[in-house]
């Protein structure tokens, strides 16, 4: 029997078999992005050995398809047909992305949100400061946990094609699988269990054990506002609006670059640009901070009690495809790290 539920109805069978069989089908799910992953990278040095017969454009429009498919597409259709998404969701998008009453409210929650996420990413760097400091010297932590970030470019056209990735396809695809079909098959074993391992998941999937953390808190405060909502239509936009605030520092980096910062128009916009994001930040985690005594009043729908959360969390990692799955992670956020350990072997 299936576990899964339509909203609004009891669950049928909630059951540690059942939980189990979501718990290993999300481990397969995971590990097919991980190794889809992979398959670009390896892609992409292929593609790059024939750039010489493709103009610029041409050659980041073609890794940039590449990457939709193979670590988007892919595991979004896997997941679909490991979870009977087809049929579950069949004829019920609108209710989906249904727009949420309090839609105004909803939205409102992005200074905290913002605050939350990139709050935990000043964090990170404190913690870092603080521990080279203690170490006397950059050490293996450092390099481990260095920030990545999006190099400009003199080529306005891969810049847009980047912009318009981050800010319309990650949100659209990364909040379908994880906020929508990640979510709902957990959700049937509690809401906050669907929040909490959504969100590891989230943080996990973007590669860099610097944004592990940043985008896990992330990945929490979305979550926490599809299940507020209902509605995977408010976590889409403000997605969307969380990276169109890098887009367009990138975007305007990158016009500096072209302009050799002899433009004082762009230069200036960019000084403001940084000042808006900054000042963002800081009002962000006030908000957050403001929020978190209504956070604790907010309960949240547990239909499965009789197992704990944290025997839940447990089974979760527990399960074979899912250590599996960490271990590709574990390559994937330790992969420039490795190759710098063996360049330096060498040396």
């Amino acid at each position: 029997m299936d576990p899964f539920m339509e909203d609004g109805e009891l669950i049928k069978k909630t059951t540690l078999a059942s939980y189990k069989s979501v718990c290993a089908r999300l481990g397969v799910i995971m590990c097919v992005y991980f190794i889809c992953r992979i398959l670009n990278g390896l892609v992409a040095v292929m593609i790059n050995s024939r750039a010489d017969a493709l103009g610029s454009v041409a050659l980041y429009s073609l890794h940039t398809v590449i990457a939709v498919v193979l670590c988007y597409l892919i595991p979004i259709y896997m997941a679909m047909i490991l979870f009977n998404s087809f049929d579950r969701y069949d004829g019920k998008f609108r209710e989906l992305y249904k727009k949420p009453r309090r839609l105004a409210r909803a939205f409102g929650n992005f200074p905290a949100m913002y605050g939350l996420g990139f709050g935990t990413a000043i964090l990170t760097l404190i913690v870092l400061r603080l521990i080279s400091r203690v170490s006397g010297g950059e050490t293996f932590i450092d390099e481990l946990f260095r920030p990545t970030t999006m190099e400009p470019s003199t080529n306005i056209a891969s810049v847009i094609i980047m912009v318009f990735l981050i800010v319309v396809v990650a949100p659209i695809c990364e909040e379908f699988l994880v906020r929508g079909i990640i979510y709902d098959a957990l959700k049937p074993y509690g809401c906050g269990i669907a929040i909490i391992l959504s969100s590891i998941l989230f943080g996990l999937m973007h590669g860099s054990m610097f944004m592990l953390f940043y985008t896990t808190a992330l990945g929490f405060a979305l979550a926490y506002i599809r299940y507020a909502t209902d509605s995977l239509f408010v976590v889409t936009i403000l997605h969307s609006i969380f990276n169109s605030v890098s887009g367009g520092l990138l975007l305007l980096s990158s016009l500096k670059e072209i302009t050799n910062e002899q433009s004082k128009l762009v230069n200036t916009f960019q000084s403001l640009y940084t000042l808006s994001f900054m000042i963002l930040i800081v009002l962000g985690v006030i908000a957050f901070i403001k929020r978190i005594p209504t956070i604790k009043k907010y309960k949240i729908h547990n239909p499965w009690n009789e197992v704990s959360a944290g025997k839940k969390t447990a089974l979760f990692f527990l399960s074979a495809p899912v250590i599996i799955m960490l271990a590709l992670a574990v390559n994937e956020h330790l992969n420039n790290i490795l190759f710098l350990l063996m360049f330096r072997s060498f040396e």
